[in-house]
């Protein structure tokens, strides 16, 4: 058995050696007979190097001229170009150009064969930047400046090996390698570990839907169930909260976003609802001016825009009016600041008219025997 193994390891030894030599061989007469074709191809090939190396260039320059956390897709495909790789510029020329030769079949398999492996590696590496460009585009900076930077940090990994296996598989299957048991293979680790960890799984995808979605960032002020607080961290798992009362409110990415949010950070303008009574003396023509002399004060005031003002109904004690303005800030300090000033100049404008406001009151009324009404006080004039 071992004599028989040494023969067999000796014959392929012996056949490599003659497979080279007879490589060599056909390549230096395939030199000594094509030379002129050869520096033909040779010339059109270094051509082609220097249109890729070119569009490399241009690249390499555009990514050199990008603003500070500039990402449009302009420097996503500026920063792909520039990845491209000398080899497989070599390769793609030496393949283009390979058949108008007369290359022997044998050089013809070998320069294929590498095309096939840098184009490979290549497209995998356009792949994979084109891919983190895009969610670091959605992030909306680089990831060394955002709070999901941990999470941005495994997808890179994950896509680079999803990327590179399919790379590799393609590969071993040009060589001629059966890969339909590693495919399989894969399939049922990836579900195996799919179903392991499907918690962590879980959070990591809702750590996701936060960067494509982004229904809230660090610093903005949300509401879920009856929680309210400021966002203080992203994490991979876990979204960390501070409550109006103080205390860190730590909670799953998943049931985060399973419940329903309410993120006051992004207002554009704060909607006032005010109401207020007049008193029943107050006569028709002035009640009919109230609306007029409302939206003065608030159109004279800065940040403030006057929507309504009505009188609604008829209250117990007063003519109750609705009155609605909006503050164009989110800021709720300011707005309430607008809200303090409007009220007192309404506060102002009232007394300056005469026109009081109503506070809860009740009258009596009595009744003498026969009906008719009375009054049961002292007549303040006689008593005096």
């Amino acid at each position: 058995m071992t004599n028989q193994s040494n023969v067999s390891a000796g014959d392929a030894v012996q056949n490599l050696s003659q497979d080279s030599a007879q490589l060599i061989g056909e390549t230096s007469t395939w030199i000594s007979r094509n030379g002129i074709d050869i520096l033909i191809a040779g010339a059109f090939g270094a051509v082609i190097v220097l249109i890729l190396l070119g569009v490399r260039s241009l690249g390499c320059r555009l990514l050199a001229r990008r603003e500070e956390g500039d990402l449009h897709w302009r420097t996503i495909f500026a920063r792909t170009l520039a990845k491209t790789s000398l080899f497989f510029i070599v390769m793609c020329a030496a393949e283009l150009v390979g058949e108008h030769a007369a290359t022997p079949p044998a050089v013809l398999r070998a320069i294929h064969f590498l095309f096939v492996i840098s184009a490979t590696v290549q497209a995998a590496i356009w792949a994979r930047e084109l891919i983190l460009g895009f969610v670091e585009h959605r992030v909306g900076g680089g990831a060394e400046h955002s709070t999901l930077g941990s999470a941005v940090g495994i997808i890179r990994l994950l896509v680079s090996i999803a990327l590179f296996a399919v790379a590799l598989i393609v590969i071993l299957d040009n060589l001629g390698v059966n890969v339909t048991g590693l495919v399989a293979g894969l399939g049922i680790g990836g579900i195996a570990i799919g179903l392991a960890a499907q918690g962590i799984f879980s959070d990591l995808f809702a750590a996701l839907a936060i960067i494509f979605d982004k229904p809230f960032r660090k610093g903005d002020t949300i509401q879920f169930d009856t929680m309210v607080g400021t966002v203080e961290q992203i994490g991979l798992k876990t979204t960390r909260v501070r409550s109006l009362q103080g205390e860190q409110v730590v909670i799953s990415n998943t049931k985060l976003l399973e419940a329903r949010l309410h993120n006051y950070a992004l207002f554009e303008r704060r909607r006032i609802v005010m109401t207020f009574g007049l008193v029943y003396q107050t006569q028709p023509d002035v009640l009919a001016r109230i609306g007029a002399e409302v939206r003065e004060i608030v159109e004279a005031r800065d940040m403030a825009t006057f929507d309504r003002c009505h009188a609604y109904q008829f209250g117990a004690s007063s003519i109750d009016y609705e009155f609605i303005f909006h503050v164009e800030t989110s800021d709720m300090d300011v707005a309430m600041q607008v809200r303090q000033d409007i009220m007192i100049g309404i506060m102002k404008r009232f007394a300056d008219m005469g026109v009081e406001f109503a506070y809860p009151t009740q009258t009596t009324f009595t009744a003498a025997p026969d009906g008719r009404l009375v009054m049961p006080y002292a007549d303040p004039v006689r008593a005096s």
